[in-house]
Parts: C-alpha cells; sequence; structure tokens
C-alpha cells in the first residue's frame, strides 16, 4: 500500500471516528443495555431529563430505542418493574438510512412527528443522530391533535404544610419564578387544548378570584365555593349539570410533568370510570428485613431491600356521571368516590409517571427545590 492510500485510509477513519464519537457524546448519558429493568430507566430518564434512551448491547452496537411511552405501557400492562427492557422494547420504531439525504430525513421526523431520528447503515449499525430540536430549531413538534376537556382545580384548601407563608397567600398563588403555581398548572392543559377551567375556593377565594380575574383574563375560568370543607372531590357536588363530558381534576399544589392527552387515551381505551395518574417511587429500608414461618422461624433476611410503590399525585381523569355520584353538602374524599366506585363494578385505572415527573409543591422541600429551578 502506497504513503499516499495510506494516508487518505486514515483521514476516513478518523473522519469515522469523530462522527461516531460526536454523536455518542450526545447521548453517552442516555445510553443503556438490554439487561436494565424498567425502574432503573425510569431513573436515568429523570436523571437526564430526558423521556427516550438509546439502548446499545454489550458490543456497543445499537438495538433500538425506549421511550417513556413503553415503560408507561409496560407497567399497566402489570409487567414488574425489575423486568428487563429487553422484553419490552419495541422493534417497529422507524430509523433513518445513512444514504438518504438531509431533506429526506427531515420530511421522515416531520411526517412520523419524531423527536429523534438515529441514523442507521444496512447492517444496522448507528452512525448519527438527528434530534427535532437541531433540524428544526424554531419549530415545535406537534405530535397529536389537541382536546379540549374541562379543568376542575381544587384550590380550597388552607396549605398547612407551607405556613407561615400561606397565612398570607392562598396556595394557589404562592410564586413559580415570575407566575403562581395556579398560572403553571392552568398553562400547561390549555397547551393540550383545555379551555374551560373550574376553580373550587375557600380559604382566602375573595383573594384567589380577585388574582386570577384581574391577572390572566385569557382563562376561561368559572369560580365555585364550598361553605366549609367538603373533603378532597366533595366540592364537586357543586358542579352538577355543569359537566356533560370526562374531565380532570387537578389539585392546586402539584406539577406533573406529562402530556396529559397520554392519560386521556389510556382512560379512554381502557374503559375506566377514574383515571389516576400514579407516580413511581423508590424507597430503601435502612434496615435488614426479616420474613418468618410458623413458631418465628427465620426464612429470609433481606440487607436494606429497595421498595418499589405506585403513589397517586393528585391529578384524575374522571367521567362526567360521577358528578351525581358525589353527596351534596358532605364531607367526600376522593378515596370514598373510589370505593363507591369500586363496590358497584366500576373501573378504576392507574396511568404511571416517573418519580420525578411528579412534583409536590405543597410541602417545603419540594417548593423550595422547584423555585431554584425557575430562578
Amino acid at each position: 500500500m502506497s504513503a499516499r492510500i495510506k494516508v487518505g485510509v486514515s483521514v476516513l477513519l478518523t473522519i469515522d471516528y469523530i462522527q461516531m464519537t460526536s454523536y455518542l457524546n450526545r447521548i453517552s448519558g442516555r445510553i443503556v443495555h438490554p439487561e436494565t429493568t424498567l425502574i432503573q430507566c425510569l431513573k436515568t430518564m429523570d436523571d437526564e431529563k430526558t423521556k427516550l434512551l438509546f439502548v446499545f448491547n454489550d458490543k456497543d452496537s445499537f438495538i433500538g430505542l425506549l421511550t417513556i411511552g413503553d415503560i408507561q405501557r409496560a407497567i399497566i400492562r402489570n409487567i414488574s418493574l425489575t423486568a428487563q427492557i429487553e422484553t419490552i422494547l419495541d422493534t417497529d420504531k422507524i430509523f433513518g438510512k445513512e444514504n438518504e439525504s438531509l431533506e429526506t430525513l427531515k420530511n421522515t421526523m416531520i411526517r412520523e412527528r419524531l423527536e429523534c431520528l438515529p441514523i442507521l447503515k444496512s447492517n444496522g449499525e448507528m452512525t448519527d443522530v438527528l434530534f427535532w430540536e437541531d433540524v428544526f430549531p424554531d419549530k415545535e413538534i406537534q405530535v397529536r391533535d389537541k382536546i379540549n376537556l374541562p379543568v376542575v382545580i381544587m384550590a380550597g384548601g388552607e396549605g398547612t404544610r407551607l405556613r407561615p407563608l400561606t397565612h398570607i397567600l392562598p396556595k394557589p398563588l404562592i410564586p413559580i419564578g415570575e407566575k403562581t403555581i395556579m398560572e403553571v398548572i392552568m398553562e400547561q392543559f390549555q397547551s393540550i387544548g383545555c379551555s374551560k377551567f373550574y376553580v373550587s375556593v375557600n380559604y382566602k377565594a375573595e383573594l384567589i378570584e380577585y388574582y386570577l380575574s384581574h391577572n390572566i383574563p385569557s382563562f376561561d375560568i368559572s369560580f365555585f365555593k364550598e361553605n366549609r370543607p367538603l373533603g378532597t372531590i366533595g366540592s364537586v357536588s357543586l358542579l352538577k349539570g355543569k359537566i356533560d363530558t370526562p374531565f380532570f381534576v387537578t389539585n392546586c399544589d402539584i406539577m406533573v410533568d406529562q402530556d396529559f392527552r397520554d392519560v386521556y387515551e389510556y382512560h379512554v381505551n381502557n374503559h375506566n370510570d377514574i383515571t389516576i395518574v400514579a407516580a413511581i417511587k423508590s424507597y430503601q429500608i435502612p434496615y435488614g428485613v426479616i420474613e418468618t414461618a410458623d413458631n418465628g422461624i427465620l426464612m429470609q433476611l433481606t440487607e436494606k431491600p429497595k421498595m418499589n410503590l405506585m403513589v397517586n399525585t393528585g391529578v384524575y381523569v374522571l367521567n362526567p356521571e360521577l358528578i351525581a355520584e358525589i353527596p351534596s353538602d358532605c364531607m367526600f374524599h376522593m378515596t370514598d368516590l373510589m370505593e363507591k366506585i369500586r363496590k358497584r363494578g366500576g373501573q378504576i385505572g392507574c396511568f404511571p409517571v416517573s418519580e420525578k415527573s411528579w412534583k409536590d409543591i405543597g410541602e417545603w422541600d419540594e417548593y423550595l427545590k422547584t423555585i431554584r429551578l425557575h430562578e
């Protein structure tokens, strides 16, 4: 081989290596292996602030993409959080071809509404990846049609966990950056097409109504007031005859990083009466946990085990006929309504979100973390 050819080959190899390392550097924190568990992938998504991971095998060969939707559908199918992701990988995802022009690749992303498009050789080797924000920096991805469901916001509580701040401001008006938590919540629902809001008020009701009416007139808000505390869902009895479609219910002190159209789609497809948005929480017991048989005989000792639980975030989808099942002027909680539905054979579904997708800013630690993110 001549010196010129050697130099040429060396340059080509260098270019290939630079291209490879360039895209790998961009996705390095988002690479997982087929043996990774669902719960580990959820944690990675939370840590990397992403909803999409790249799956490579031990030989550093690209296998596929894993989205938050893949994990959510698996959890809904009752697949264990400790299951390996190779059991749920979707092999029908769309990828780009190395010999396709940039224009063709961009058209594929637009047509299929793809957040990212891995570029593959004919042998399946990944050579690059296009992200929507890179090729369409000034264009938001429109992934689906908008929906227009009513939203009920429960804003009547005293916010006791945030005292003394809530001695002055009612919880819905607590600031997050330059907006109130109520505005942040309403804007999230507005972004998916929801335009009608019903706000349940009690504590400092006049202040809430005055602020929202004078500072954000673009929202269509109807206030309804409970004369005394009626529990976590009791005041919704005041909406009888006013809502005739499925509707969202949300507490006024939580934020959930989730497209709620996914929740509604799950609600409809599974014929649920109520759908609960549930966060996956992991807890580690700081002690050795003992299991015993009869007579106290030790069967197993597990050192500091981890527990994965689903917890209620305070966001729901309800069918409209349930309003009639809420007693009037009576203390009534969401758990009471759920038990009533279950006893009559109704169906309650749970839609999972990752741990850090849910922020309960009704308590000081989480509120302080949240406002730091918005500084």
